[in-house]
């Protein structure tokens, strides 16, 4: 976090020190600074004030099942990089039916986090009839400017104040209902327009927000429709492993022997067209650039882009859309390895494993660490290289890659010498085009310049019906950007330029 609106004070009074009950935590002591004193509270945006229906309610681990058709939402499945709610398997548990709460969960509600990570919000993107609340969940009763007030709690002025306010230490924070007290600064000038301008920015992010996740869903039923229809004559029959087998792999303890990874590998390799390895059509793998002391010398790390800078894309900022969320900035005088158009980058360890990411345009001074393997071919097309990517992606998911990971260490890996363990359908020039064009379409060109507070969401959207992941991702970052400045000038009391580009 930035600290941008916060102060260290030079000292601090005896009186301050009892009105914050005696605490010694330096935090409880920084001033926040804000010129614009014309401000509401998080309370005032709402019909009426917090009851207990509003908290979500905790089942207890006993209550967690392999599956169900009741599901239990935790405070994970709210992330600062979105808008909408991140439905995993990691953040959505299935529960017991009869432990579950009716919470009438709808579209377009706010969920805030009081505790652990406190102050994340997000907006429903579709009704959730079966789903429950943590403990840790209120669901706000909001009664006006609704998306106001979420682009100002997903800012670093909300995040900021609540920090303030909570005490720091504990394992898990907890804010109670601190949140409502905190400020969301109004325009002074144009107040109408200039609200309307935060409020459809905002939409139009949610607006793409929901688009990415629906396009991604499209091409992993692409995906998954085209093998299933298209399969030879052959019928799947698990055997036990032979002793060929096992030396061929060369690895006891693996999921590859398992009926689960077989019958998937049957689908792909009994594919009406064949299947292939990366090397037979030219692809090379190799690991991401090092970026230890002692390899590369010395090197500084930014949030924000410097000029010069290597612009950063790791694993670890890589969603599960095949999505950067952002990038960071590192400034080091060697010559590094940088990415390039059409390289796939392939996350091979840790917490995100298996999630990937190409780059169908030029890119400038871009690398990568040495957690990720870069997959390229210099003559390969465009839609080839995000077919791959996106049927990488699609083992994530349906979790065979997981399969295929060495798990020794505790954690999923996979070496460079390992891509070609993964085997892909050998799918037709025109249904890698259908499913590229999901992820990339190079035909279209956002022109924001040209749209005004009246008509922006019906152009917004216009160009939303055909733009795939990639462009709807880049515009929304755009937009981000335009609402943050915003943001920043209703809070610092400056004029707010109403303007797209």
């Amino acid at each position: 976090m930035s600290n941008t609106y916060r102060k260290i004070p030079n000292s601090i009074s005896f009186n301050s020190i009892i009105e914050k009950d005696y605490t010694l935590s330096s935090s409880q002591y920084m001033d926040l600074i804000m010129p614009n004193k014309n401000f509401l509270y998080v309370k005032d945006f709402l019909k009426r004030g917090l009851q207990r229906k509003d908290l979500g309610v905790e089942v207890g681990s006993l209550n967690y099942i392999g599956q169900s058709t009741h599901y239990f939402i935790k405070t994970k499945a709210l992330q600062a990089h979105s808008f909408l709610p991140e439905i995993t398997s990691e953040t959505t548990l299935p529960i017991m039916p009869n432990s579950f709460i009716e919470m009438n969960l709808k579209q377009g509600d706010l969920l805030i986090s009081k505790d652990s990570n406190i102050g994340e919000v997000i907006i429903l993107d579709k009704d959730y009839p079966n789903y429950m609340l943590s403990g840790a969940i209120y669901k706000l009763p909001v009664i006006k400017n609704k998306y106001y007030l979420l682009a100002f709690i997903k800012h670093d002025i909300f995040r900021e104040q609540l920090d303030s306010m909570v005490p720091k230490g504990a394992t898990i924070r907890h804010a109670k209902t601190m949140f409502l007290d905190c400020k969301i600064p109004m325009p002074n000038k144009d107040a109408e327009n200039i609200i309307k301008f935060v409020e459809v920015l905002t939409q139009a992010i949610i607006n793409k927000e929901k688009l990415i996740k629906e396009r991604h869903k499209a091409i992993l039923k692409t995906i998954e429709t085209e093998l299933l229809e298209n399969q030879k004559s052959n019928q799947f029959s698990f055997e036990l492993p032979r002793f060929n087998e096992l030396k061929e792999v060369g690895r006891i303890d693996t999921a590859r022997y398992s009926s689960d990874y077989k019958k998937y590998e049957h689908l792909i390799q009994n594919y009406k067209n064949g299947f292939f390895k990366l090397s037979q059509l030219g692809y090379t793998v190799s690991r991401g650039q090092n970026l230890q002391i002692s390899n590369i010398g010395e090197s500084f790390y930014s949030n924000s882009n410097i000029n010069g800078f290597y612009k950063l894309a790791v694993s670890s900022n890589f969603s599960e859309y095949s999505t950067v969320e952002k990038f960071n900035y590192l400034g080091n005088p060697g010559s590094l390895k940088k990415i390039a158009k059409g390289e796939i980058i392939f996350s091979a360890r840790g917490a995100q494993f298996g999630r990937v990411v190409v780059f169908p345009e030029n890119i400038e001074n871009t690398i990568t660490n040495i957690d990720s393997l870069v997959i390229k071919n210099d003559v390969a097309n465009i839609e080839q290289n995000i077919f791959i990517a996106m049927f990488l992606n699609n083992l994530r998911w349906n979790k065979h890659i997981y399969k295929i990971a060495i798990t020794g260490s505790g954690a999923n890996s996979l070496t460079q010498y390992q891509s070609d363990d993964i085997n892909f359908p050998n799918f037709e020039a025109s249904k890698q085009k259908e499913i590229a064009l999901l992820y990339y379409n190079a035909q279209m060109e956002y022109k924001s310049d040209s749209f005004t507070l009246t008509d922006f969401l019906d152009r917004d959207s216009e160009y939303n019906q055909k733009a795939g992941i990639y462009e709807l991702d880049k515009t929304a970052k755009l937009l981000k950007t335009l609402l943050n400045n915003a943001i920043d000038n209703i809070v610092n009391d400056k004029d707010v330029i109403i303007n797209f580009s």
